[in-house]
């Protein structure tokens, strides 16, 4: 039988995607059934216990299938991009209408009435859909206003059939933000992160992790021996690791090294990391 990433196909020895059967060996095979990620940020787990590592995040308004909920866990597979893993059980509700925007900033808050001066309900991260169900003034500021009453300030969404022009002015928005290992939104993110939730935002869904990226984003591209052929939003892979350029010198990347969604050159990114990790593995232009 075909080998398949345990990350993009829903599998295991006792249960397995319905979807799969046929392709991989499961003691049983279920159909998902829909959900959606109700809270701001999932952590999607590697494993349904809590010291388990992070993979991978789901933002509010993400539609997954889920095949079990056990112990307080859920397994699941998001519809956007495949990825499957452990999400805890509060973090979903059924499906409730379709969502009709997008927060287009790195951050914003909830509210729970049109009102600025309210204590904030909590905090969403771009990438967030929601159902906007009608509009409200105060004092000026316009706000979106929910089903529940609670309240998003307006000019920080988009309508969810618009896209960004550029996915790297996209990445840009997100400098001074905290690097955190699996992290996909506008509180914590790495560096293939980065890269999918910008190109999110452009109209672009691409796969999750570095290695997925590097071996089918785009096009592979030859920079020449001094990278004199790189252009802004071309990308440049090191072993696990990616980046963005902003130009034909210099890069953007979520990096362990400042813990921060940072601008670097690319030479001295190559000098910094090659005596640990290498070189750069492979350049590709989406």
């Amino acid at each position: 039988m075909t080998v398949r990433d345990t990350r993009l196909h829903a599998f295991r020895a006792d249960l397995a995607d319905a979807r799969l059967e046929g392709e991989v060996v499961a003691e049983r095979f279920v159909a998902g059934t829909p959900a959606r990620i109700v809270v701001p940020v999932a952590d999607v787990l590697k494993a349904p216990r809590p010291d388990s590592g992070i993979n991978t995040q789901f933002l509010f308004g993400d539609d997954v299938l889920v095949f079990e909920k056990a112990g307080g866990f859920a397994w699941v597979q998001a519809e956007r991009d495949g990825y499957v893993g452990y999400v805890r059980e509060g973090d979903l509700a059924g499906r409730d209408g379709q969502p009709t925007h997008v927060v287009s900033v790195p951050r914003t808050f909830l509210y729970p009435g049109p009102d600025l001066r309210f204590p904030r309900a909590d905090q969403l991260s771009m990438g967030s859909a929601l159902t906007v169900t009608g509009a409200a003034e105060t004092r000026g500021t316009q706000y979106a206003v929910l089903a529940n009453g609670q309240a998003v300030i307006a000019k920080h969404l988009m309508p969810v059939a618009d896209r960004a022009a550029d996915y790297v002015a996209v990445a840009e928005t997100f400098l001074g933000t905290p690097y955190l290992w699996g992290g996909a939104s506008g509180f914590g993110i790495d560096c293939s992160g980065l890269v999918q939730l910008s190109m999110r935002m452009a109209g672009r869904d691409v796969l999750r992790d570095s290695d997925m990226q590097a071996a089918g984003l785009g096009a592979p591209i030859d920079p020449g021996v001094d990278f004199s052929g790189l252009r802004r939003g071309d990308l440049v892979f090191w072993k696990g690791h990616v980046a963005i350029m902003t130009d034909g010198e210099n890069m953007i990347h979520a990096n362990g090294h400042t813990m921060l969604v940072s601008l670097e050159g690319l030479r001295d990114a190559i000098d910094r990391i090659g005596y640990l990790y290498g070189g750069p593995t492979g350049f590709r232009r989406p």
